[in-house]
């Protein structure tokens, strides 16, 4: 096979060492050298300097949990890095060891059989950690609100029933009752806001319970660590505002798009970045987000077509805004979502539509346009007389009478 890179190295990065392989081609001849370095900043810099004594210019290692980013960083700006998914280069079964993996991965960089990993630059690593960090404290509050439920149930306290958010202005007005010692059903409904749907009635009724003091004391807790939590958001939220001052153009321009809300702008600009040349065209961005259809093909029959695994942290995000967008009336996406419903169903058609919507921000950021929305009529037919022939032929297929007629015009 042709080899790409003549001077390269392979790592195989572990918690507490570094195993690497330097692969020299000398004529016709391959040289190649393992040795161990420690993952401390002192091992790394030896790393980087006996890498760099040898004329190596390609470095490849596996993206192992975390373990791969100090590396990383130490070695950006001294040599080409390519950060490769561990699943696509796999060894030979059998022959697994720290030094046949290095070797392996320093012979496959050589020939480029290495599909390099998408790695955004360090302003957006940060911005990734933080909208990630508060996600993960968005879901602990969550978990604190679920056990204020389950209490409510084991005290028989029928609040959610009635209550779609129990964190609300009036739910916590009534967990915070309760918590303060207040048992009777009528004073407690009293604290309901006037805009609830549920009656005055159905609201004390729901609040007929046998609370107790432990029941008073576990909801208590739960509230005190959710606001906490909540107080440690808006830290966060204050962080991520400073951390998009570079890209604040790109982040007002994606609230535009239709479905997307500051937060889940936010949150694509931390995954995937402004700048779009690391994606060839919108369909690898699509791909590499996982929202088309995976290629699982044998015998010329398609096996499967499920959307791919991919981008655990972008992927949610984008499917939520996709039913956003498709709720959203007299937009083009709105127009997507309700022709694809019909045909492949509701979470189906969210998928396209974020696919879409996503195809939609790449050409936004690739090129910096605003953005400039189709209209609800951009996929009616172009030939409405052959789309209105072949509706009436299915309709009378299931034996109705149909008589086309176009309006009388004034």
């Amino acid at each position: 096979m042709k080899v790409m890179h003549r001077r390269c190295a392979g790592l195989d990065v572990h918690q507490k060492e570094i195993v690497a392989c330097r692969r020299i081609v000398n004529s016709r001849k391959v040289e190649a050298q393992v040795r161990r370095f420690a993952s401390t900043t002192a091992g790394l810099l030896e790393l980087a300097d006996w890498l760099d004594e040898s004329g190596v210019t390609h470095i490849a290692m596996e993206a192992t949990g975390v373990y791969w980013k100090p590396v990383w960083h130490i070695l950006d700006g001294r040599f080409e890095l390519v950060l490769a998914n561990a699943a696509h280069i796999k060894g030979v079964p059998g022959r697994k060891s720290d030094v046949n993996d290095a070797a392996w991965i320093a012979e496959l960089l050589a020939h480029g059989l290495i599909r390099a990993s998408f790695v955004p630059p360090q302003p957006i690593q940060e911005l990734r950690d933080l909208t990630r960090t508060r996600k993960q404290i968005g879901r602990e509050i969550v978990r604190h609100t679920q056990r204020i439920q389950a209490v409510l149930e084991e005290a028989n306290i029928k609040l959610t029933s009635v209550i779609a958010n129990v964190l609300g202005l009036s739910g916590r007005r009534i967990l915070e009752a309760i918590v303060a010692g207040e048992s009777d059903p009528a004073r407690l409904a009293g604290l309901g806001s006037a805009r609830l749907a549920a009656p005055r009635e159905a609201l004390a009724s729901a609040l007929t319970g046998r609370i107790g003091d432990h029941h008073r004391f576990l909801i208590g807790q739960h509230l005190k660590i959710i606001e906490q939590l909540e107080a440690t958001i808006a830290q966060f939220d204050a962080r991520i505002e400073a951390a998009l001052a570079p890209f604040r153009d790109a982040f007002e321009r994606l609230t535009e798009i239709p479905g997307l809300s500051r937060t889940s702008a936010e949150i694509i600009i931390a995954e995937i970045g402004t700048d779009m040349r690391q994606f060839p065209c919108a369909g690898h961005l699509i791909s590499w987000a996982g929202l088309c259809p995976r290629l699982d093909e044998s015998a010329g029959r398609r096996r499967s077509t499920r959307v791919r695994k991919g981008a655990p942290w972008l992927k949610p995000v984008l499917v939520q805004s996709g039913l956003a967008a498709g709720r959203t009336k007299g937009s083009s996406f709105q127009a997507r979502y309700w022709s694809l419903k019909g045909r492949i169903g509701p979470k189906k058609a969210a998928v396209a539509t974020a696919a879409a919507l996503l195809r939609v921000v790449y050409a936004m950021l690739k090129d910096g346009t605003f953005y400039h929305d189709l209209g609800p009529d951009y996929r009616r037919p172009r030939n409405p007389e052959r789309a209105a022939a072949n509706l009436a032929k299915r309709i009378r297929a299931m034996g109705y009478e149909v008589d086309i007629r176009k309006p009388a015009t004034a």
